[in-house]
């Protein structure tokens, strides 16, 4: 960053330099006015260099891992419950309300009793409102993870951020008439400014301690074996009921038909992330 602002700090001194500058030929009297207007830097190009410079520093900003993110923001953004003494553990589901997958999860956290986390787009909230009211209509907690799943990094720049956030709680509000404060970023991808952007907004970052990558599509024994054998007490378990549309969750659903019963057996208790946490899920 400091690079971009320093070729932009000497090309402004530059062009002042050459303005102040009279060319010595046979005419003493010559002034820089003559001289062919392609020969500096206008108003124009200075405005493209300040926007290339933008640019630059808008590619160099980088995700910052979550876990680093947690320890700068420790009120804010949450990874699990590191000091959980009831074997609690909180099952959350990203990119839905997909018909194709969600119900078919809904179908399964029924039959074994247990409540989870849903963090919906907003586009398919809209979308797939009936999906949705029976989210929460069978107990489930709902977050905001924005409207078009944009990598917020990327895009870098706060308004984006706002405009997706609000957008998505707008419409989630007409649905579930509250307004949520659990928000989770696509891909979990967030930098500081970001983080107290949210947190402006009136949102807790919700994280995740044990990744299913069940996004990849790997054998159903494989997804639940590696929640199986990561989770602990207090555990922020990640899944997805939505997908692209060549996308399959097929996976995800067989999966949970082994990761819940053998928690259970296990001793482990399946909670909402607001009450793993104790944190507030409405504005």
């Amino acid at each position: 960053m400091k690079n971009s602002f320093m070729v932009l700090a000497i090309l402004i001194s530059f062009y002042f330099s050459m303005n102040n500058h009279t060319f010595a030929n046979e005419d003493i009297h010559q002034e820089v006015g003559t001289i062919e207007p392609s020969t500096f830097i206008n108003n124009q190009e200075l405005t493209n260099l300040k926007d290339v410079s933008n640019e630059n520093v808008r590619q160099l900003q980088q995700p910052v891992d979550l876990n680093e993110l947690q320890r700068r923001y420790p009120d804010i953004v949450f990874l699990e419950d590191p000091n959980n003494t009831q074997n609690q553990i909180a099952l959350t589901f990203d990119d839905g309300p997909d018909q194709r997958f969600t119900n078919d999860i809904l179908d399964i956290l029924r039959e074994y009793n247990v409540p989870a986390t849903f963090f919906l787009l907003g586009s398919r909230a809209v979308a797939y409102p009936e999906i949705v009211t029976r989210i929460q209509n069978e107990g489930h907690i709902i977050g905001n993870h924005t409207y078009f799943h944009p990598n917020l990094v990327e895009e870098g720049d706060l308004a984006t951020l706002e405009r997706e956030v609000s957008r998505t709680e707008d419409a989630l509000y007409e649905l579930i008439n509250y307004r949520t404060s659990l928000f989770r970023p696509p891909y979990g991808f967030l930098f500081n400014e970001l983080v107290e952007k949210v947190a402006e907004l009136q949102y807790d970052v919700i994280a995740w301690s044990v990744d299913s990558l069940d996004w990849q599509e790997e054998p159903p024994e494989i997804i639940a074996n590696r929640v199986i054998n990561e989770v602990n007490a207090g555990s922020i378990i990640l899944m997805h009921d939505g997908a692209d549309w060549d996308g399959n969750r097929t996976n995800t659903i067989e999966a949970l038909r082994q990761i819940i019963p053998t928690l259970q057996e296990q001793g482990y208790n399946f909670v909402t992330v607001p009450e793993l946490l104790n944190i507030p899920y409405q504005k």
